[in-house]
Formats: structure tokens, sequence, C-alpha cells
């Protein structure tokens, strides 16, 4: 596939992972034990979606960091279905609104049906439908509603939101500041555990983007480095059978960033990001060319109210869901449909 310009390209990852049979919460299934897929077949593994937020992540760096730089992105790239040209929610560009956009498929803005997380810390016992001012649900409450199970994996306390906000959506929530510990939790639990849905986050280059400035020598680094943790997480569900042939990936970003900022939501550089699906049955090709439905909004910045909507980072939810043969999100505004073709009919 080729790679578009990531002037105008956002990203985050989502991995679809086979949802195991029904299982305790306390107690993983055992790894000999048979699954039981959509078909009812006791030898295929049910879908699982391996969901991948990389904080931060402008695609145009990814871009000139080339292949070389950052080789298993352009492998997803090239392997999937994919944009470099996606977009955030229109109205905030900034970790948490956006972390609450993937997992909603929501806008932020309550008044209009969104989500209401506006800010941007850390702030104990509040929760997303309390921001909203009534019910919100999720890609978490709806495996949970499945029978599935989830687990998040991230490097930032603020994300505790999302834990606080489906509470018995979450199997198991796991927060660490070194994204290489992150990782390796995430790793073993996908070894161990059969998950619907795993959803893990990776902090630095947002870190190195605040401290040094997005797009400097450090933010270079912490995008290779994060490249280097998603191959990881690749190589464990290529090298783990029933892994390899149920996990699709989605990888995505909550925002991109210039200067040591990301919040002004009127930058392109800030609402554009990457959007990337790979994995068994994943067809190879620009999303835009798969999905004519939808708009490649070049430098623009689209509102909602557009019949063709661009690709945005709030479709994980649903897309998520779709790929697990589960339907849409209540609720939810992006990719409600599920009418996002990542597969091949």
């Amino acid at each position: 596939m080729p790679v578009r310009r990531l002037l105008t390209v956002p990203v985050t990852l989502v991995l679809a992972l086979a949802p195991a049979a029904a299982c305790s919460r306390a107690e993983p299934v055992p790894l000999d034990a048979p699954t039981t897929g959509a078909a009812g077949s006791a030898t295929e593994p049910a879908p699982r979606v391996l969901a991948v937020s990389v904080d931060g992540l402008r695609p145009d760096v990814v871009e000139r960091l080339g292949a070389e730089g950052t080789p298993v992105l352009h492998r997803l790239l090239a392997e999937g279905a994919g944009t470099l040209n996606a977009r955030t929610a229109r109205e905030r560009t900034e970790t948490l609104p956006g972390h609450t956009t993937e997992v909603t498929g929501r806008r932020v803005d309550a008044g209009r049906g969104g989500h209401g997380v506006t800010w941007n810390e850390h702030r104990g016992g509040t929760t997303v439908q309390g921001a909203a001012g009534g019910p919100v649900r999720s890609v978490l409450s709806e495996v949970r509603r499945s029978g599935g199970g989830s687990a998040l994996f991230v490097g930032k306390q603020k994300l505790s939101l999302l834990r606080r906000s489906w509470p018995r959506a979450v199997d198991r929530f796991v927060l660490e500041s070194d994204p290489r510990r992150v990782v390796a939790r995430a790793r073993r639990d996908l070894a161990r555990h059969e998950r619907a849905f795993t959803f893990v986050h990776l902090a630095s280059p947002d870190t190195a983007g605040h401290d040094h400035g997005f797009g400097s020598a450090a933010y270079r680094d912490a995008v290779r480095e994060a490249d280097r943790l998603v191959g990881r997480l690749v190589a464990r569900v290529e090298s783990t059978p029933r892994l390899a042939s149920s996990v699709r990936v989605v990888l995505t970003s909550d925002h991109g960033g210039t200067g040591t900022r990301h919040d002004d939501a009127l930058l392109l550089v800030n609402h554009t990001v990457p959007f990337v699906v790979w994995g068994p049955g994943v067809s190879a090709g620009d999303l835009y060319d798969l999905n004519p439905d939808y708009r490649d909004p070049g430098d623009a910045r689209p509102g909602y109210r557009r019949a063709r909507q661009p690709v945005r980072n709030g479709d994980l939810a649903n897309l998520s869901l779709d790929l697990l043969g589960l339907p849409a999100v209540p609720g939810s505004q992006m990719n409600h449909e599920q009418d996002l073709d990542v597969t091949a009919p």
C-alpha cells in the first residue's frame, strides 16, 4: 500500500484478538482449553482485538523516519488497511478526551451527544457518565455484555478514568510509567488469558514531545522506541499460533503536536493521526480507497455533519466490535453503522 504524506495523517493501532469462551473474572482460561468461534467450532479461536494507541504520534514524523526508522509501522501500513491522514475528534486534541473518544465512539461536546470529557488531568472520582450527564456505553461495556473480557494497559494515571467509568467491564487494569513494562505485561497477558479486547497505551512520544518538542531528536527517538514496542506486541501475536490465527491489530493515536503542545485543535499537525488495521483477513490498501463512503480530508478539518466523514480515531470502538462480531456501541456517533470496511467480502 502506498504510504500517504504524514503531514495530514493521525495514528491509533487496534489489534483484533479472538474473544475466548466465557471465563471467570479471576481465572484465566487454560492455554490448552478449546475455544469456540462464531460458528461454534471447538478448534477455531474466536476473534479478539488488541487496540494500541500511541500517544502523540505524528504521521509526518513516521513518514520522515521511513521504513528504516519505523519498520513495524511501515510493515503494518504495507500489509494492512491504513491511512496516515485520519482525524481526531474535532473539538479537542488532548490525551484524555481523545482516548475517551476512542473507546466510546463519541465526539466531545456533551450538549451534542458527546462524552463530555473536556479536562486533561487526573481527577479522582470522576466518570465519563458524570461528564456526559447521563449513561455512556463503550467498547468495554459491550464486550462485557457479550460475555467477553477486557484489559487496559496504560502509561498515564489520568486514563484510570476509563476503569472508573466501566469498572465491571475491565478485568485487568495495569498502570506503568515505563512503556517497556506496559508492553511486557501486556505480552504476558495476551499469552496467558483469553480476553476479547486488549487496549495498550504507549505514552513515550507524548512525554518526549512535551519535554523536548514534537519533532525534536528526542521525540524522534521516542517514536522509534514506540515502533520497537509495537513490534514486540506483533511478535507475541505471530509467535503464538492461536493468536496469529485470530488477532487483528488496530493502531491509532489521540493527537499530534507542535512545539511542546498539542491543545490547539485548529492546527493540522495536532488533529491528524494514523489509523491502521492489520491481521488475518484484513485487506491490504489505503483505507480511503477501500471505503469510498469515507472521504480523505486532505488538509481540512471536517465537521460531523458531512455525509462522507474522514476516518477518525473514534472509529476504533465500533470497528473493534465489528471485528469481534458484535453490534455498535449504543449512543455512539463514529462508525455507528460499522461501515468502515477492512476485510475482503
